[in-house]
């Protein structure tokens, strides 16, 4: 269950849940920066960029991310990926969510990774140790599960892998709430708001 795959116009798409629903793990005040303002201008920019422009227009924003990456359009994969990132992003957490996953996704864990503990460590580790803005992602890839970080806007969209799950290490995702310590943040989503059904959702068969 990716982001919708809406062509141009694109829009902002709702929250999955009330912006102070997080709450106190991530508050109301951040969602009100983070979505209001960061994630909407993405969408708003990336309209304007991609308006009257053959090579973009009327395509699918994962279509748009892949044409500007292959065409190294710094402005449109920048805001069209963090459109994509970021409503992703709002999928994979859930109110009450963290825990473990169950049924095939809890099985695929240990057969990839040995143990949930296994995985939930490179997960915090992927996103403790992101150097700057970026973003830690359960993937697969070539049937096997994985972790992996990436930086700024940079996505899994451009790869040959699917994503499963992400946590945000922008800062503007917990500063806020959390100032300079990440790894409490991090901490919180892993344990509190992962939603391990959307990333069941996204395993492939």
């Amino acid at each position: 269950m990716s982001p919708s795959p809406t062509s141009t116009p694109f829009q902002l798409p709702a929250l999955p849940w009330t912006p102070a629903a997080l709450e106190p793990h991530i508050s109301a005040r951040t969602l009100s920066f983070h979505y209001d303002k960061h994630h909407a201008t993405y969408v708003e920019r990336l309209n304007g960029l991609v308006a009257n422009n053959a090579a973009y227009e009327g395509r699918a924003l994962a279509e748009v991310i892949r044409t500007a990456a292959e065409k190294r359009d710094a402005a449109v994969f920048n805001n069209a990926a963090q459109t994509w990132n970021h409503t992703f992003y709002w999928q994979s957490l859930r109110p009450g969510g963290g825990g473990e996953p169950s049924g095939a996704l809890a099985d695929r864990i240990r057969k990839d990774f040995g143990s949930f503990a296994v995985l939930r460590q490179q997960l915090a580790d992927a996103a403790n140790t992101q150097f700057g803005s970026g973003w830690a992602w359960l993937v697969a890839e070539n049937g096997v599960l994985r972790v992996v970080k990436t930086g700024n806007a940079e996505t899994p969209v451009t790869t040959n892998a699917r994503a499963l799950l992400t946590i945000d290490v922008w800062e503007h995702a917990y500063y806020l709430d959390y100032q300079n310590r990440r790894g409490d943040y991090v901490t919180a989503v892993l344990d509190h708001l992962l939603h391990w059904e959307f990333a069941a959702d996204n395993l492939p068969s």
